[in-house]
């Protein structure tokens, strides 16, 4: 199995499997300690190393036999690996240290104090020196080069490039794990199928490679032609059936190697997509506009780092793939009760209440074991722990992001349950953050001058990006990123606060690589008389002004002097500044600026740019009016949920979350309070609609109805009567459903249930040993229709440990399921809950049944326990 083919360096051919690995490093090492016994142990040691490197990235890359060669000239050792593979180029992988693969040219590369390849007509051979204490040679790897005379066949529109690093690296452990699992004698694929995989993957690496190197970089995205050879496309897709059964061999655990998230899956179905589509003849489709599936994260294009928590203004925490915080914002350590500096470092458990730890680390695990997203991307009610011990229940949104360095970061948004944490949220004025760039797909060369954009098509596509936006940051992000992809390269948005100072709302620039500051948006000097420039005099009405120079930062006052200082960061050439006015008077200013002098603004944009003020002003003062309208009815929401009773032998739990897609804000209720007589009412209702009318119609309703039933005692079906007639009394008469019940009995038992139901869903029995029954009887008409109809009366036992539920429609209803299929589910779900605790019983409802509810939820759960 081996022949010395020159004395003076002694070789031996090795078979392509993994077993060769360990001969090969022997080997070198017999020979080295025979030649020169002399020889310093740690330079034997780092030359075994990079042997086993370079063997297998031979027998992974190459599959040839594979021939090393050894000898010692002096105090210098020479190592040489060849394969019989020269078309094969090596493709370094620029892996950070922590990654599993990766590693092996970028090892030899940092240890040895020499190293390159050579290429003969039917070899390759890869080779390092190494002498002691001998400084690494300044040499480098020979990068891949396109095929000679190719040119670009496919383009990759809109590359992140954190995103392609860890879907790389990932796509190369899993080919690296089912080679090794082949060698171990399991064929997962077939031999030829795995091969081919290996050799169009190395073949896409090296074209991005290529590209990247070629390629100026505008920003953390890129837009890459590879020179990919025309008939890749079979091989493309069997690299994309590898690796599906790769995925499938990892959630089973058949290889040492995690199932990738959903974003890399998903990233990785487009890269093959454009390249078999594009040589088919398909146009690129840019990686920002492909639809994402649940779970599979947002379109950020730019890499995470922690200063994006730190900016944020949403109550924000980071985790890593150790289930360990990694950053908090301050908003979040406020909300939770802790320092933000005491958090980074601790296990999520730290503020995840106690009963509910172990499913959450069950969760997180089966999530990096299985890649399935079952909460990421959704908008899931649960109670937060906070540091006093205390509950606060909020929503939690969860996105994966990568690093620069392609690591996975676990972003959490929490919002207290009365607020939706899918969308921007409301600033405080003088808040600051820093300013997010846009990036565009297919975008132009930063700096290049558009012409006049046709004004209605403007205008159009402004209306379009305020009406999908979700909040005030929204809406100015939404537009300014429209403004510099057709009209400028920078705009900033200065607004009044409600006290009349003014802050700098947003500031966005064209080029995503832009440096912005942190501190170009927030508070700014207020208006005074001392004011005279551009900006000045927007802010008091006057304009659109052109601007053919920047403004001055040096005399006038502070806010003529910290506008001069805008332009001096930015930098521009020219710039419209215009007036935000809306309800006569003015609320703000809009600056659009370019850098460029061959394309500086003239007078006849100023008609334009004052067209896309008002309409940015009009959505302005839309945004604030919402926000002032659902910041009421938020605050009315809350101080509407009771704090439930303490009955001897008689658990109480409830639990309230508003949608996670609407106004924050709708007509769902619950109530439970101690009667004269010593029943206990159980109350739960839902008014038509999901806005501010609808908090004060519940709120009416709630409060009549615990008058009359507290001043009457009767029955409730003569309360629910009592409830309609006093409801059709009000100027607006509501309409809603409601279900009203008196649990009765003596603290030993037995307990009865007796109630009557507004049209609404029917309360629903969990027996201890998980049996479940809908208590349908006693289901009458609606509040709001006809307060004249007779209602109906049930009464149903209740054996000792049962639960009972009432809950809202928001708890099962989905668009694409019917009713009773909806009820199923819960029955099921009820079921497997039946023996937890009353508070946990409600808690993984309202995870496992309330995800991404598009309306609110109110549950209302009694537990009768006798001694």
């Amino acid at each position: 199995m081996g022949q010395s083919t020159a004395p003076e360096a002694p070789s031996r051919r090795f078979r392509p499997v993994p077993e060769s690995v360990a001969p090969a490093r022997r080997f070198v090492r017999a020979t080295l300690a025979g030649t020169a016994p002399g020889i310093p142990p740690d330079l034997l040691d780092t030359t075994e190393l990079l042997v086993s490197e370079l063997v297998t990235n031979a027998l992974l890359h190459a599959r040839t036999e594979i021939e090393v060669a050894a000898q010692v000239s002096g105090a210098r050792v020479r190592v040489t690996v060849g394969d019989r593979r020269p078309s094969r180029a090596l493709v370094p992988q620029g892996c950070p240290p922590y990654a599993g693969t990766g590693q092996g040219l970028a090892l030899v590369a940092r240890l040895a104090s020499r190293h390159g390849v050579e290429r003969g007509r039917d070899t390759k051979t890869v080779w390092f020196e190494l002498w002691p204490g001998g400084t690494p040679h300044p040499s480098a790897w020979e990068l891949p080069a396109p095929p000679a005379g190719a040119a670009p066949t496919v383009t990759l529109v809109d590359v992140p490039g954190a995103l392609y690093a860890a879907a790389r690296r990932h796509r190369h452990l899993l080919l690296r794990e089912l080679t090794l699992a082949s060698g171990a004698g399991e064929d997962l694929v077939p031999p030829l199928d795995l091969a081919t995989a290996h050799d169009i993957s190395n073949v896409i690496s090296g074209c991005v490679s290529a590209a990247l190197r070629d390629e100026r970089a505008e920003g953390e995205i890129r837009t890459l032609p590879l020179a990919m050879p025309a008939d890749a496309a079979p091989a493309v897709e069997a690299l994309s059936h590898v690796l599906d059964v790769a995925e499938r061999a990892a959630q089973d655990e058949r290889l040492l190697a995690l199932p990738a998230l959903p974003r890399s899956r998903v990233f990785h179905r487009w890269l093959f997509d454009e390249i078999t589509g594009q040589l088919a003849g398909r146009q690129p489709t840019a990686w920002t506009v492909v639809p994402r599936e649940p779970g599979a994260g947002p379109a950020e294009l730019v890499p995470w780092t922690s200063a994006h928590v730190h900016a944020g203004r949403a109550p924000t925490i980071a985790a890593d793939e150790r289930n360990h915080i990694i950053a908090v914002n301050g908003p979040a350590a406020d909300l939770l009760g802790w320092h933000a500096d005491e958090l980074v470092g601790q296990r999520l458990t730290a503020i995840i209440p106690e009963h509910l730890r172990a499913r959450h680390i069950t969760a997180f695990t089966s999530l990096l074991l299985s890649g399935e997203p079952r909460i990421l991307g959704r908008s899931v009610p649960l109670p937060a722990l906070r540091r006093d011990g205390k509950i606060v229940p909020v929503r939690l949104f969860i996105q994966t992001q990568e690093t620069a360095d392609g690591r996975t970061v676990f972003v959490a948004q929490l919002a207290p349950r009365a607020a939706t944490p899918s969308g921007p949220g409301a600033r405080r004025p003088g808040d600051r953050r820093p300013a997010v760039p846009r990036e565009e797909a297919g975008r132009r060369r930063v700096g290049a001058a558009p012409p006049i954009p046709h004004r209605l098509s403007l205008l159009a596509e402004t209306s379009a990006a305020m009406s999908n936006a979700h909040g005030l940051d929204d809406v100015l992000q939404r537009v300014c990123q429209v403004l510099t992809r057709r009209l400028a390269d920078w705009c900033a948005v200065d607004l009044f606060t409600e006290d009349g100072l003014v802050e700098r709302a947003c500031v966005v620039h064209r080029d995503p690589g832009a440096a912005l500051a942190e501190d170009l948006e927030g508070a700014l000097p207020p208006l005074t008389d001392a004011a005279r420039g551009p900006l000045a005099r927007a802010l008091s009405g006057a304009g659109p002004l052109l601007l053919t120079e920047p403004p001055s930062s040096d005399g006038g006052g502070p806010l003529d002097a910290d506008f001069g200082a805008l332009f001096e960061r930015l930098g521009a050439s020219s710039a419209v500044v215009a007036p935000l006015r809306a309800r006569r008077e003015t609320i703000g200013a809009l600056t659009v600026a370019r850098t460029r002098r061959d394309g500086a603004f003239t007078e006849e944009y100023l008609p334009l740019v004052d067209e896309l003020g008002r309409a940015m002003a009009l959505g302005v003062d839309n945004a604030r009016l919402f926000q002032d309208t659902r910041n009421i009815a938020e605050r009315l929401q809350r101080s509407l949920l009771p704090v439930l009773p303490e009955v001897p032998r008689l658990e109480l739990a409830a639990r309230y979350a508003a949608s996670s897609a609407t106004a924050q804000v709708g007509g769902d209720w619950y109530d439970s309070f101690i009667l004269p007589t010593g029943d206990t009412a159980l109350v739960i209702g839902d008014v038509t609609g999901h806005n501010l009318d609808a908090a004060i119609a519940m709120s009416r309703l709630q409060s009549m109805l615990r008058g009359i039933a507290v001043d009457r005692q009767e029955p409730p079906e003569v309360v629910l009567h009592r409830l309609d007639m006093a409801n059709h009394t009000l100027h607006q008469e509501a309409t809603a459903t409601c279900v009203y019940g008196l649990i009765k009995g003596a603290e030993e038992g037995p307990w009865e249930l007796v109630h009557s139901s507004a049209g609404h869903l029917p309360p629903l029995l969990v027996t201890d040993d998980g049996r479940t029954r809908f208590l349908e009887d006693g289901s009458g008409l609606l509040l709001g229709v006809d307060p004249h109809v007779p209602r109906p009366t049930a009464h149903d036992a209740v054996p000792p440990n049962a639960t009972v539920l009432l809950y809202t429609d928001g708890l099962i209803e989905r668009r694409d399921e019917s009713l009773d299929d909806s009820m199923e589910r819960l029955g099921r779900h009820a079921a497997g809950l039946a023996r937890e605790p009353l508070d946990v019983f409600c808690d993984e409802l309202l995870i496992g049944l309330g995800a991404d509810s598009a309306d609110d939820i109110a549950i209302l759960a009694v537990r009768p326990t006798p001694l």
